[in-house]
């Protein structure tokens, strides 16, 4: 969980760990020009540190939490980037989201810290506002063939519907057969340390 000691920059360690294994993810799934989304954009450590080194795109994070909207627009204060967006108020289960148009949507850890409703949004907004043939790209722990795929991530899930009843860690295959419902096939499922996985989902072709 995010440190908010300081009430305007959190920060996430697992943010930091992360960020690198997901840029190198990153760099063969996205474009080398245009726009992408971030869903739930939490902290901002992320978005600038995609933005540090994919300099050809442009950025738009967002999170519905005020909280780390401020957050974001602190973590930008300290770059001279240029490629970054202000942060938006976007959530996922709202019919209409603030963007029309781009060319990637990435979401990173918030399937299981959030209900299956939203997973549902997330696909059906990803496909209004996504270019055809973009990317979705998705990271985070999943069930795979109907179980855990470590002792760690039971006992995560654990915790996770403990604290909500309506989280929880999902089943990777419920998650393709959501994304298929509205038009996304799977292109790759890449293990990830910590045993999380990179899901890049694309948009169908006309």
């Amino acid at each position: 969980m995010p440190d908010r000691n300081d009430s305007r920059k959190l920060v996430s360690p697992s943010a930091d760990r992360n960020k690198a294994p997901i840029l190198e993810v990153l760099r063969q799934a996205l474009p080398d020009r245009g726009s992408v989304l971030e869903i739930a954009s939490g902290t901002g450590q992320h978005v600038v540190h995609f933005a540090t080194e994919l300099p050809g795109l442009e950025w738009q994070p967002s999170d519905p939490d005020p909280a780390y909207r401020q957050s974001i627009n602190e973590w930008l204060a300290g770059t001279s980037l240029k490629n970054v967006r202000a942060p938006v108020a976007l959530d996922v289960c709202d019919m209409t989201w603030p963007v029309e148009s781009v060319s990637a949507v990435i979401c990173i850890n918030m399937i299981h810290i959030s209900p299956w409703a939203a997973t549902v949004s997330l696909m059906k907004g990803a496909a209004r506002v996504l270019e055809q043939g973009g990317p979705l790209y998705l990271y985070g722990p999943y069930r795979c063939n109907g179980g855990h795929t470590a002792p760690s991530n039971a006992a995560f899930d654990a915790d996770l519907r403990a604290r909500n009843p309506l989280w929880g860690i999902r089943d990777l295959e419920a998650v393709q057969e959501c994304a298929a419902q509205e038009g996304f096939s799977i292109e790759q499922v890449i293990a990830m340390p910590a045993n999380n996985y990179s899901v890049i989902l694309r948009r169908a072709e006309a």
